[in-house]
């Protein structure tokens, strides 16, 4: 076994570290613009008189750091070579590489910096679940229509699965769409609902909407997917949700008979969950390596504070009580870093044969990598973003009232990561997807490939005794 990253991709990091040292901490670091990252942070990015939106130059200044990458040809990374990406056959080992080397790095880690401000979900390594379900699940106009659109930032689409009463239970969504016909006489469909939680509505020109088509309660049959409009009558906006971090992009929306043409589907009618899952396991991934990534720059900037801090005559990293946390937190981390890189990479080979061997009746690899590997993504997930907030905490706590100020950036980082806890599936139900493996509740469905092996093992035995 070899435990070292490739050395291709160790070239490309070091590639990437360049590109950022020389454009992008400039540019952080230029006019007034490290207000936005420093102790000014959140009033700088927020506009408190206004909902408490992001500021026009807050977004514009993370545009001008999406640019730059997308020029230097690191922002389209994960997406396929026809749309500018590199579409690596280990896509998932190097996403989750350069999030945990850009999450840790010394000088711009913690995911807090113009390279990397997970905030935002911003990344000069970009990250596209919206263009992965245009272009596995969009029809040929849609694809010519939106994709494009995307990748020159002028075509934004929100995520509508939870609701003000359903979250965790989305196949209890409020939301319906029923057939309708529209006042050109064409076939359509009116959506009445709500949702909530929609991340940039502020900005975007569309939304995806989940709603029931047919089929009762609880039934994750029956759900479909519309891309509809953000200026469609009936679309409106009821409010935006302050958080625990702010600023809040996160709205909650009100559909009254919004009326859309069939066309509007996104993928199969009537069985649109299965968007969903085409992202899912990739996020929970690259967010689990983002969370390890922050949990040692913390680790890291505490180690060196307790050594460079006197008190009562001798560093503070002399004390057991200092070091004793921060031992176990690292230990943590390195186990938490080789188990994130080596699912990442039965990932990538999931993929690869599910690409391969199956031919026109394989099924995608999203789903074969839920069957196989979904209790191993959800423990690198939730243990990560558990992680990454104990070290945030414990770094508090090491640099004393200097890590309650917001002039360390700790507070900031326990803040956003506190709510991946929460999104991409709460802990719990990452938990209970484990334990339904653990306990025997789910397969991954290769158990019975697993006994044919060993069966064919033991014939072979026989037969080659037989012959002695």
């Amino acid at each position: 076994m070899n435990f070292e990253l490739p050395a291709d991709l160790q070239e490309y990091i070091s590639k990437l570290d360049g590109f950022i040292t020389a454009e992008i901490l400039p540019l952080q670091h230029r006019d007034d613009n490290n207000r936005f990252f420093d102790h000014r942070r959140e009033p700088s990015r927020t506009q408190w008189d206004n909902g408490g939106l992001p500021t026009p130059e807050w977004e514009q200044l993370l545009a001008q750091a999406r640019g730059l990458a997308d020029a230097a040809g690191f922002y389209r990374f994960p997406i396929p070579r026809a749309y500018g990406g590199q579409e690596h056959r280990d896509m998932n080992l190097w996403m989750c590489a350069l999030r945990l080397h850009m999450a840790s790095h010394p000088v711009y880690g913690g995911g807090l910096s113009l390279a990397n401000d997970l905030q935002n979900e911003h990344s000069v390594v970009g990250n596209f679940p919206d263009f992965l379900m245009l272009y596995h699940w969009g029809s040929d106009a849609q694809k010519a229509a939106y994709i494009p659109r995307r990748l020159r930032g002028d075509f934004r689409m929100t995520f509508g699965l939870t609701e003000i009463h359903h979250g965790s239970d989305a196949t209890h969504m409020d939301t319906t769409a029923t057939p309708v016909t529209l006042a050109d006489g064409t076939d359509g469909f009116s959506i009445t609902g709500n949702k909530k939680w929609q991340t940039g509505a502020h900005s975007c020109t569309h939304m995806l909407v989940f709603a029931r088509t047919a089929h009762g309660p609880g039934n994750p049959r029956g759900i479909t997917a519309f891309i509809v409009a953000r200026d469609t009558p009936g679309v409106n906006i009821a409010s935006y949700e302050y958080t625990l971090n702010m600023p809040t992009d996160h709205a909650t929306v009100v559909f009254d008979d919004v009326r859309v043409p069939r066309s509007a589907i996104l993928g199969p009618l009537d069985n649109g969950l299965a968007i969903a899952q085409t992202f899912t396991h990739e996020n929970r991934i690259r967010q689990a390596a983002s969370s390890c990534g922050a949990a040692k720059f913390c680790i890291d900037r505490s180690v060196q504070y307790a050594r460079d801090r006197v008190v009562f005559g001798k560093p503070l990293a002399a004390n057991q009580a200092i070091q004793w946390p921060l031992v176990e937190l690292s230990t943590q981390v390195e186990m938490l870093r080789l188990l994130i890189l080596r699912t990442a990479c039965e990932m990538d080979a999931v993929s690869k044969r599910a690409t391969t061997e199956g031919g026109s009746s394989a099924v995608p690899p999203w789903v074969a990598i839920e069957r196989q590997l979904g209790h191993k993504i959800s423990m690198c997930n939730y243990w990560a973003n558990r992680l990454a907030c104990q070290a945030a905490d414990n770094a508090i706590q090491v640099h004393g009232g200097n890590g309650y100020s917001r002039h360390q950036p700790f507070e900031h980082i326990w803040r956003h990561f506190r709510r991946y806890r929460i999104t991409e599936g709460s802990e719990e139900v990452q938990m209970r997807k484990v334990a339904g493996y653990l306990f025997g509740y789910k397969t991954t469905g290769l158990e019975g490939k697993e006994k044919e092996k060993e069966k064919g093992k033991k014939t072979a035995s026989l037969d080659g005794g037989s012959k002695l």
